[in-house]
């Protein structure tokens, strides 16, 4: 295929991408992070103040802040929920400041979402286009188009890659650091250097999670030291190689991570950042680092890097302290071993599964006829990038198995990329390793009919991509039952549930609603005296005291609708040791739903 071909191919795969994602971002109402991350990054640019959000870093949420620049919007910087004058601010300020700034400044929520989010696909097309880009530099057009199909496709991407969320961000950091580091070790050069170290910095800014890529590169330069030097001088060349690596790393802090920080503390008042980095860092289980945090804050030259790490120390202790998550019928705070892997079996489309493991079994055919051969070490040397990626795959996926923080698959996607790469690839080898032209034509048909039943998947799920899980779950329908948060509810749906409202199947009129919406929206903004707030923990102890239904909670008669976050919450069993209340939607497994509002807001009318 000509590299002009592959370039109308590419065009036409990431124009599909933006038209599939951008339909369906429209109808999708504010998730739960980005009622976090939206006034975040605006305050950032606007005000250069980051006292919101500061467990993660900037530069993804600066991306969506740029358009609201031009709308002439209301920040409530004179309320309470940004002052904060007498107290430090506490973890759910944040959410309350979203609330503020777009359901109650006079400004359009609608507009703040949509344009926030178009920026978030245009970032997202361009990562597609770097994407690649590298990969048609390095292996070819037919590798480059395969990779980015799969890119195109993805349920994954096209469900949290047209969101205001930080997991695009770090694919975006992960790509970019591990291309020039490779860059600089094939050819350590002061530019390459220099490179490496801005790739280095643009990663840390984007994903805390990033900093898996120090383990990663700390394991593979020596290891290309080892491969490419000469004999007997091995400890000279990892020697010169540590140095330099070194040196990109202090580049990526004083060229970009530092100016970058100090530019969005430049407004926040030390005193007040000061007090914050106290409240959010005080109990981390490093004394010491808790510590230097904190003394650099009361630095001036180093509120930036102060600010940096106060994010990395409370992104880290979240980790270490663990998430509530239900999980195959069971709630725990602690994470699953298996949770990932059980997601990633189960949210992937299942050809890309098939075509992975054909894959794989020629790997390790491969592996073992090298070794017999006694070519392996020569064929490290030729591979050396492939095997980088094999590493990195392995680096994340330890990262994500150990961490005690079981959140969706979102959390995986820096390895996605990667992943495409080695399928792609192993794919084309193998079937160039073919004699005959027509078993070589049946496999490439094989194939064929998988990228189009991987297709097919994406493209049946719209415009629902977020609670997308493949047919070994019995479908989106079912998946719920395997994991909720952002694997399946993230609060979506809310659009679809006001028109439901607004035009019952019955054709009726809904008078009032008790409603459990788990997200970003504003139920009173939208429903007004229309809404009543159920809360199922109230009508649980009532029921368990002899109160009727009519009469438990306030009383529970006609339309309740209820997010299925909220729904797998308090009815799944709990672990052992599980120290919070469960349970306290017992009472409504009693009730089938009458409707749903997309795929996860589950309504029943109660008579």
């Amino acid at each position: 295929m000509s590299n002009r071909n592959s370039n109308i191919a590419a065009f036409v795969l990431l124009a599909i991408m933006f038209i599939t994602a951008f339909l369906s971002m429209k109808g999708d109402s504010l998730t739960f992070d980005e009622l976090a991350h939206i006034p975040a990054g605006y305050s950032y640019l606007s005000k250069q103040d980051y006292r919101v959000n500061p467990e993660h870093p900037p530069l993804i949420k600066d991306i969506p802040a740029i358009p609201l620049l031009f709308l002439n919007l209301n920040f409530p910087d004179e309320h309470p929920v940004w002052t904060q004058k007498d107290q430090a601010p506490a973890w759910w300020v944040q959410f309350d400041l979203g609330n503020r700034f777009l359901y109650h400044s006079d400004n359009n929520p609608r507009e703040i979402i949509f344009w926030s989010r178009l920026a978030m696909i245009g970032f997202l097309i361009f990562l597609g286009w770097l994407l690649f880009y590298w990969t048609k530099k390095k292996w070819g057009n037919i590798v480059g188009l395969g990779v980015l199909a799969l890119f195109a496709f993805s349920p994954t991407f096209l469900a949290h890659g047209r969101l205001v969320n930080t997991d695009i961000g770090a694919v975006f950091g992960a790509l970019t650091a591990i291309i020039f580091w490779l860059k600089f070790l094939q050819a350590p050069t002061w530019k390459n250097i220099f490179l490496a170290g801005i790739g280095f910095g643009i990663a840390m800014i984007f994903k805390f999670s990033l900093v898996l890529l120090i383990p990663f590169f700390v394991i593979i330069t020596p290891f290309y030291a080892l491969l490419f030097s000469e004999k007997n001088k091995f400890l000279k060349s990892i020697i010169k190689y540590a140095a330099k690596a070194i040196l990109a790393a202090v580049i990526g802090v004083i060229f970009v991570i530092w100016p970058v920080y100090q530019f969005h503390v430049w407004n926040y008042p030390q005193d007040q950042q000061l007090r914050d980095t106290i409240a959010d860092i005080s109990g981390h289980p490093v004394p010491i680092a808790k510590d230097i945090a904190i003394w650099m804050t009361e630095q001036e030259v180093l509120r930036g890097i102060a600010q940096y790490a106060r994010g990395l120390l409370m992104a880290s202790q979240r980790t270490a302290w663990g998430n509530t998550t239900t999980f195959m019928g069971k709630i725990a705070a602690d994470s699953w071993l298996h949770y990932f892997p059980v997601l990633y079996l189960l949210k992937i489309p299942l050809a890309f599964h098939l075509l992975s493991f054909i894959v794989l079994i020629g790997i390790i055919w491969k592996i073992i006829m090298l070794i017999k051969e006694k070519r392996f070490f020569y064929w490290l040397k030729n591979n050396f990038i492939i095997i980088a990626i094999f590493i990195w795959i392995l680096v994340y996926w330890l990262g994500a198995l150990i961490g005690n923080l079981n959140i969706g698959i979102r959390h995986l996607l820096p390895v996605f990329p990667f992943t495409y790469i080695i399928i792609v690839l192993g794919t084309v080898k193998l079937i160039s390793l073919i004699a005959s032209p027509k078993l070589k034509k049946t496999a490439v048909i094989f194939v064929f009919v998988l990228f189009v039943w991987y297709f097919s998947s994406s493209l049946s799920t719209f415009p629902h991509y977020i609670p997308y899980y493949n047919e070994l779950t019995c479908g989106t329908e079912q998946g719920y039952n395997v994991a909720v948060d952002s694997n399946y509810d993230w609060g979506q749906d809310f659009y679809r549930l006001l028109q439901f409202i607004e035009n019952p199947p019955d054709g009726g009129k809904i008078e009032k609603i008790h409603l459990d919406y788990f997200g970003g929206e504003d139920p009173v903004y939208w429903l007004g005296e229309k809404y009543i707030r159920l809360n199922p923990k109230d009508v649980a102890r009532d029921l368990s005291k002899g109160i009727s239904l009519n009469e438990a909670g306030g009383g529970i008669q006609g339309w309740v609708a209820v997010s299925v976050n909220q729904l797998m919450g308090g009815i799944t069993k709990p672990v052992p040791h599980f120290d919070q209340e469960t349970g306290y939607y017992n009472w409504l497994k009693e009730y089938t739903p009458v409707a749903k509002a997309g795929h996860s807001i589950f309504i029943y009318k109660i008579e």
